[in-house]
């Protein structure tokens, strides 16, 4: 059974972010004037000023200093550090560096998690994650990976182009995926090695993410054996232990922002006064608030269902893929409505509606665009149905 009552310590924390986001994020968001996400000063001044507030990398074990929240607490923690765009950033538990800390926190060997998982969880180091690759290769379709790694003595040389690489300008360190004579290997490759460059920025329309999407190339880099994470030939399998719940921390974080949108559209409605009435007294208007509220609602629920499903032990792919497509449209049709609620305001610079709007829709393409969720959910149940009907369960 699902419970949704909240612990009282969780339900303090939960207050204690939202207080933190109120009184230190959002006045702060006006100086965030980098290209890129934060940039390094200011993303330091908010992280120190994250740690004396006590919400400082919720996701992060105790051990390694943060405050070991399992995936239903995040998602109630992470939803309020997602009502403003720097929130995430300020707390450490923003795309790619989270998900990076999940996964080696569950792969990587003891001497790998000092030198690469301590660091980043303290906010001292930043990193990437390098599979997508432009067309041919890698993109929706993993196994279309061309990204190669072959031996070489003393290690291994790794050879290829990845695109649209978030945070791989300054990144510390990346998490290579190449094809390894084995399979699919990852690779843990240090900012310092020669062996791979960024060759531009790509000209993406979000700009929330230090060090923006990057083209990559590895070429003749050269690595050793112990830089290999996890085993040879497991890349795809720990890639599902990243994507499953990476991608859920996307859709809680995106949640806050749809909530702030919709506070947005109704502090307007209240004050802005049109044919003779208030906005938000005229029934077109009341319809858009009101499916924006359906669509958050219905967004923590699939939310907190696959939390739960994946404190319990489960893969939960199916609950995360519902989640992923439902969450990102339902995100992009709040902020969409709430534009529309406040007319030209809503476009202007004034309010933080257009920055939401460039925001949220790639999140309809990042980690699997909404269509090849579709196609798997609704595989999955072409699939049950044929068993269902094999055995005789057909109603």
């Amino acid at each position: 059974m699902i419970d949704f009552a909240l612990e009282p310590e969780l339900i303090e924390l939960r207050d204690r972010v939202r207080t933190f986001v109120s009184d230190v994020v959002i006045p702060a968001e006006p100086r965030d004037s980098a290209e890129h996400g934060l940039d390094g000063a200011l993303r330091a001044e908010l992280q120190e000023a994250a740690r004396r507030a006590g919400v400082f990398a919720p996701q992060v074990p105790r051990e390694l200093g943060g405050l070991g929240l399992d995936m239903r607490g995040m998602a109630v923690v992470f939803e309020e550090a997602g009502y403003s765009i720097l929130g995430p950033q300020a707390l450490n538990c923003a795309a790619p560096d989270e998900g990076n800390m999940h996964l080696l926190g569950v792969v990587a060997t003891a001497a790998q998690r000092e030198r690469y998982l301590v660091p980043l969880a303290a906010g001292e180091t930043r990193s990437c994650f390098a599979m997508t690759e432009p067309a041919p290769g890698a993109g929706s379709d993993p196994s279309m990976l061309r990204t190669r790694a072959r031996r070489v003595d003393g290690g291994w040389a790794i050879d290829g182009r990845k695109w649209f690489i978030t945070g791989a300008q300054g990144a510390d360190f990346a998490i290579c995926m190449a094809l390894a004579e084995e399979g699919a290997t990852m690779f843990l490759v240090d900012r310092e090695n020669p062996g791979w460059r960024v060759d531009r920025i790509v000209d993406a329309i979000d700009r929330s993410f230090p060090g923006g999407h990057a083209e990559v190339t590895f070429e003749d880099c050269r690595v050793t054996d112990d830089a290999v994470l996890g085993e040879v030939g497991e890349g795809f399998r720990y890639a599902q232990v990243r994507l499953a719940p990476a991608r859920l921390t996307h859709c809680m974080r995106w949640l806050g922002i749809a909530r702030r949108a919709l506070d947005v559209a109704c502090d307007r409605a209240i004050e802005r006064e049109a044919f003779g009435q208030r906005l938000g007294d005229l029934g077109m208007v009341q319809e858009r608030i009101a499916q924006s509220v359906i669509d958050i609602e219905t967004s923590r629920m699939l939310i907190w269902r696959c939390a739960w499903a994946l404190d319990r032990g489960e893969p939960a792919r199916h609950e995360s893929s519902v989640a992923k497509a439902h969450v990102a449209e339902a995100v992009g049709r709040v902020v969409d409505r709430a534009v529309q609620i406040c007319g030209s305001l809503g476009v202007s610079g004034d309010l933080p509606l257009a920055r939401m709007l460039a925001e949220v829709r790639p999140f309809r393409i990042y980690d699997g665009p909404t269509e090849t969720h579709h196609w798997a959910i609704a595989r999955r149940a072409l699939r049950q149905r044929e068993r269902a009907v094999g055995r005789g369960e057909a109603r």
